[in-house]
This record gives structure tokens, sequence and C-alpha cells, in this order.
């Protein structure tokens, strides 16, 4: 096994640190609802996201394999590369987080590792397979978010209807536990793996690994970051995402979490890396728009979708900079 110098060390830190910042920026989105409905107090919650995030990160390496294997060709890249990616994923998150917009990590890092790519080792780098999943998943995030959470929020109006409004918060206040936790362990599945498949990609490259396999420490490193990234700044997510977009009450927050995480699930089973900020996004519209259209305050749906376009564009070319500096200095 090859000894871990100073330059993998600086790479890995960076990796950890885009985890903590997933965990700042993205990780709230699993419990926002569950928060903003009062169901769960802010420490509560981030316990048990933190516990099931980490259980759903160690229930498969699909996701982990698609990031660190079919992204970008491991033999054209090197670790300069995987930092220049990070690099640009915590600048960007940073600042959508300083304006309270959740940000897709997923996003980020794929534009960032394709950015750095071809900084490094020009357009062949790119692999269609891995990129074919990130655009299976867009559509998943997109259409499954929104249609999973209008198709529950419209069963619990039809199946509920004759319900009293008290025994009906009653509850879906003790449902929504269950359906938080569904969207935590979901949020592990997908999101969790990603920076896991990075990590472990980093430790190949460096010649640590003899190849590709997820080890339970790195599994088990990365979700711990990724908590204490939640516990430290996640409530400015929280409120944009389930105080300013619409208005929740319990069994709509139950919905939306009950439609993201089915979705998540779906595509972390396939081996799709999905944004959770894009799922869970989407189902919240979804659930706004089965109530009434006039729910969902475009202006706050304006400000998140403007924030999901310009990842791509911005996270690739800050990529890309730092990567072609990176390669000219060491």
């Amino acid at each position: 096994m090859a000894d871990i110098s100073a330059g993998l060390l600086v790479v890995l830190l960076l990796i950890l640190g885009a985890e903590f910042v997933n965990g700042w920026t993205d990780a709230p989105n699993a419990i926002a609802t569950v928060v903003s409905t009062r169901v769960l107090s802010p420490p509560a919650a981030i316990i048990m996201a933190t516990a099931l995030n980490t259980i759903g990160a160690m229930s498969g390496t699909a996701v982990a394999y698609t990031i660190g294997n079919q992204v970008v060709q491991n033999d054209a890249v090197n670790l300069s590369a995987v930092g220049a990616a990070m690099v640009a994923l915590i600048l960007w998150s940073m600042l959508a987080w300083r304006f309270g917009l959740p940000t897709s990590e997923s996003h980020a890092l794929v534009s960032g590792l394709a950015g750095a790519g071809l900084a490094v080792a020009g357009p062949d780098v790119l692999l269609w397979e891995g990129w074919r999943k990130v655009l299976i998943g867009l559509l998943f995030s997109t259409f499954l978010g929104f249609g999973g959470g209008y198709v529950v929020l419209s069963v619990i109006f039809r199946t509920f209807r004759d319900a009293g409004r008290t025994k009906a918060v009653a509850t879906f206040g003790k449902l929504q536990v269950l359906s938080a936790a569904f969207m935590a362990f979901s949020h592990g599945s997908n999101d969790g793996q990603k920076f896991i498949g990075v990590f472990t990609m980093a430790l190949v490259l460096a010649g640590v690994l003899p190849g590709f396999h997820v080890s339970w420490w790195i599994i088990l490193t990365c979700s711990i970051v990724m908590g204490v990234g939640t516990s430290v700044g996640g409530w400015r997510i929280i409120k944009t995402m389930g105080m300013h977009m619409v208005r929740l009450e319990p069994h709509q927050g139950f919905a939306a979490e009950t439609g993201a995480a089915a979705s998540i699930q779906l595509a972390s089973f396939l081996g799709v890396p999905v944004s959770t900020t894009h799922t869970i996004s989407t189902s919240i519209m979804g659930v706004g728009a089965a109530r009434r259209l006039s729910a969902v305050r475009l202006k706050v749906v304006r400000e998140i979708v403007s924030a999901w376009i310009l990842t791509f564009p911005v996270c690739a070319t800050l990529a890309w900079l730092v990567a072609f500096f990176w390669e000219r200095i060491s």
C-alpha cells in the first residue's frame, strides 16, 4: 500500500470539506419539512438525520461507483483535478448558502469533475455512461419529485376528507416522523454515497487502494462529517425550503417527504445520482400545486431554479480554472 502523500492529504481534506458543505447546504433538505411543521425540534431532527444518513450510505455503493468510475476516466485525471472540483463546489455552495439558496451538490460535483477533467485531459475524459445517468437523474428529480408530492397529497385529501382537522394533524404529526426518517435514509443512500465515491476515487488515483472498493471507515468518516455540517449551518436552508416556498402542515410535509424519498430510493437502486435538493424542492412544489397553484411562492421558486441552472456552468468553469492553474504551479 502506498504512503499517504501531502498532496493526497490536501485532496482528502478538500473532499471532507465538500462533504461538510454538503451537510451544511444540502442535507438540511432531508429534514426541512419535519422541522418547519414543528413535528420535530431542530436538534432531534439533526440527530435522526445523521443516524439515518449513515445507515443509508451503508445500504449500497451503486451511486458511489457511478460517481467514482463513470463520470470521468480515472486513468486520465489526477488528484489535482479532484481537488479542483472540490474547491469549485465549496466556493459555489457557500455563496449560495449566504443567500439561503439550496444548491445541488450533486450537480456541483459532477460539473466540477467535468470542468477539472477537461482542464487536465481534454474532452475525451468525459464518460457517456455516467452522464447518461446524470441526465436520467435530472428527469427523476424534476418529474418524479413533483409528481410524487402531488399524488401523495391528492391521495391524502381523498382518504382523509371526512376526518376532522385535529385528528388529521395528530395522525400526520406522527406519520411525518416516519416520512422524515425515510427521507434522511434516502439522502444517505444517494447523496451520501457521492462523496464516498470521490474519496475512494482519490485513494485509487494515489495508489493507496489497488482498486475501487468502498471501505466501511470511508462511509463512516464521510457520514459523520456531513452530520456535523448539517448541525452547524442547516437552518437557513430549512427556512427557505420548509417555510418560505410553501407554508406546510404535517400532512403536506408527509406528502412531500414520501414522494421525494420514494423517487430517490428508486434512483439509488438504479445507481442514478439525483439531487436531493432538486427532488424535495419539486416535491414541495407538487404539494403546493395539489392545494392550489397560488400556494407556491413563485419568487422563491425562481430563485431556487436560477441557482440550479447556474450550478453547472459556474462549477465547471471554476473547476477548470482551478485545475488549469494548479497544474501549472504544482
